[in-house]
């Protein structure tokens, strides 16, 4: 307990200290920034107290929807830009709340469409971002005319479509966990529904009225007393009780309930096909265990691999949650997993600083010495560069799901089948730690021991036999179910799990935890079966009927070692994370009534398998 207090008063004591380090060095000024339609927004500036002619700095920028606070020219942030490594190389630092947020002015709009077409009344993200830079150069003094700009999860969102602005002075961007579309991120994953994001609603369906340096929005947050979040989750109801009951005015609820198929409502919140013609450097960050924004940084990196091949495109990603990588843990745990010491530090040091000191103050011209992918492998906990991702030493391998329960790499030469019963009134739990789903969103689970899920009725499971040489998996991952279920529909979930040897040893800093035989989540995906031909087109299932269900699971670098064992869970529930399905096709499933909920049998095929790339 000593140790704690003691931390808690070193982490008080460097705050405060950062933050009379900051007026000491820095001058902040607040300003309204007018955009091409007039509307104008907030910006907090903080310029470097020796700044001078024969002195510049360049300007590190980040826009977002969560406040630029403190607001008032004599009260300064605790800390200044995205690591303390800049902080102490100087910058100037330039922080805006984007339309509709807290001082700015406008509507907000949840991923605003982009305008591929501009004219020169059209506005957009990318317009906002232009029209800042060109301000911030042609207005603040002795700047050196070099515009970074960063952000982690929706920041990240503003980071990467700001990418798209192409004014001459913005030579760097790092979009970190950005989202890139919300059918397959953060509030959907393949169209299915996030319960376990209900409570955060508030933050992005509310809008205000008048400029706000507070959160207007806080009186219509859900409050909880217990410690227990199930307790939330398993009295709310159905969804179409959760939210007639919550939100009946919230704007983004009823945007997503009024278009549950992936229509142009959705199709024009997906900035990826816009990643055209990026000419200046992009370092994307993500979370291997980064429950919000996964696919996000996958995606876009991806993206703007393909569509701009001469790009300095580089991707980092570590084992980190959400956001992990901007504050050192010390020893670095996901939940109970031990991956090592400072490798936030590492990262900020190694990578971030690097980034930025290179095109802000070095050669903006020439490419930073940074490989293609900076990669965190999961399993051996230790970083690798790659020079393309996935990596094209890579090779395919099936991982036959068969009836006795084990994993092959040969398919079956007979007909067969593995089976579990589905009931949407008992759904299959997400997780066993409750406290988590009080949280603003569930984030541990991605690590999570999952020996609560086996010998479930309604969960299947097949594994490997002990490993005698590591595997390690390296890129993208492929489901492909063929399926025969009683309903006519059904969500599909997999896991992909690293077993831990029997004889694992304790880690002394989780005395409680249990890891031999540990059953730890590398990762799982979910897929809604009316989706399986078309997110635009759903369609019922034919029951009894044998049907293939593809879908991709995130990417992964995961070494199962030596000694471990592979193993694959499949369900068609898992709540409070996901919405129940109701398993009766319906063309809108968020207005399912308790009466729709329909119990199935639901045959997964031998020749089912899950495609991944094995590291060679």
């Amino acid at each position: 307990m000593k140790s704690i207090f003691k931390t808690l008063l070193l982490l008080c004591a460097f705050s405060l200290q950062a933050q009379v380090d900051s007026k000491e060095a820095y001058t902040k000024k607040e300003v309204y920034i007018t955009m091409r339609d007039g509307v104008k927004l907030f910006t907090a500036i903080y310029t470097p107290k020796d700044c001078s002619k024969d002195k510049k700095y360049p300007i590190l920028m980040q826009r977002t929807c969560y406040s630029v606070a403190p607001y008032g020219e004599e009260n300064y942030k605790k800390s200044l830009g995205p690591n303390t490594f800049l902080y102490k190389d100087k910058y100037i630092f330039v922080y805006q709340d984007v339309r509709g947020r807290y001082m700015s002015e406008g509507v907000f709009t949840n991923m605003t469409p982009q305008v591929e077409h501009k004219t020169k009344k059209d506005i957009d993200e990318s317009t906002d971002t232009y029209d800042t830079v060109d301000w911030l150069v042609k207005n603040i003094a002795n700047n050196n005319g070099k515009v970074g700009q960063y952000g982690t999860s929706y920041p990240g969102f503003y980071s990467a479509v700001g990418a798209l602005a192409n004014h001459p002075a913005l030579v760097a961007s790092s979009p970190q966990a950005p989202i890139s579309d919300f059918f397959f991120d953060d509030f959907h994953h393949n169209g299915a529904f996030l319960m376990g994001y209900f409570k955060t609603f508030p933050v992005f369906g509310v809008q205000k009225t008048k400029a706000e340096n507070k959160a207007w929005y806080s009186d219509q947050n859900i409050k909880t007393t217990s410690r227990d979040g199930s307790i939330f989750y398993n009295e709310l109801g159905t969804l179409k009780e959760g939210v007639d009951k919550h939100y009946k005015n919230n704007f983004f609820m009823q945007e997503i309930v009024n278009h549950p198929s992936y229509d142009a409502f959705w199709k024009s919140r997906n900035l990826l096909p816009h990643l055209k013609n990026i000419k200046h450097a992009v370092m994307t960050v993500g979370g291997w265990f980064d429950a919000e924004d996964l696919a996000g940084p996958l995606n876009i990196y991806k993206t703007i691999e393909k569509n701009n091949p001469k790009a300095k495109n580089t991707i980092v990603m570590g084992p980190f949650s959400h956001g992990g990588w901007s504050r050192e843990a010390g020893k670095h745990f996901h939940n109970d997993i031990y991956f090592g010491d400072s490798i936030a530090t590492f990262y900020q040091k190694n990578m971030e600083y690097k980034f930025f000191n290179h095109y802000l103050k070095e050669n903006s011209k020439n490419a930073v010495a940074l490989p293609e992918a900076y990669m965190f492998d999961t399993g051996k906990k230790e970083w690798k560069e790659f020079a393309n991702w996935p990596p094209k030493n890579s090779s395919k391998l099936n991982f036959y799901l068969n009836t006795d329960g084990k994993i092959t790499n040969e398919k079956a030469t007979s007909t067969g089948y593995s089976e579990y019963y589905s009931d949407p009134n008992k759904p299959v739990p997400s997780s066993t730690n409750l406290s988590d789903m009080n949280g603003f969103t569930p984030r541990n689970y991605m690590s999570e021991d999952q020996r609560f899920a086996l010998n479930r009725p309604d969960v299947v499971t097949f594994t490997t036999e002990y490993l005698t040489e590591d595997v390690t998996l390296a890129g993208e991952i492929m489901a492909k179910l063929k399926i025969m279920s009683t309903s006519t529909d059904a969500d599909f979930i997999v896991k992909l799990i690293d077993i831990y040897p029997i004889d694992e040893p304790q880690n002394t800093d989780k005395p409680t935890v249990l890891y031999a035989n540990y059953h730890q989540m590398v990762r799982s995906e979910i897929m809604p079966a009316r989706f399986r031909n078309s997110f635009e087109t759903p369609a019922a299932l034919t029951p009894n009927t044998a049907t293939e269900v593809n879908f991709r699971l995130q990417d992964v670098l995961h070494t199962f070692k030596k000694g471990h064992k592979i193993q694959i869970q499949i369900q068609s529930t898992c709540y409070p994370l996901f919405a129940v399905n109701s398993q009766k096709y319906l063309d809108n499933q968020y207005l399912a009534n308790k009466e729709d909920y329909t119990k199935a049998f639901i045959k997964i095929l031998n020749d089912s398998f899950i495609e991944v790339e094995i590291l060679k």
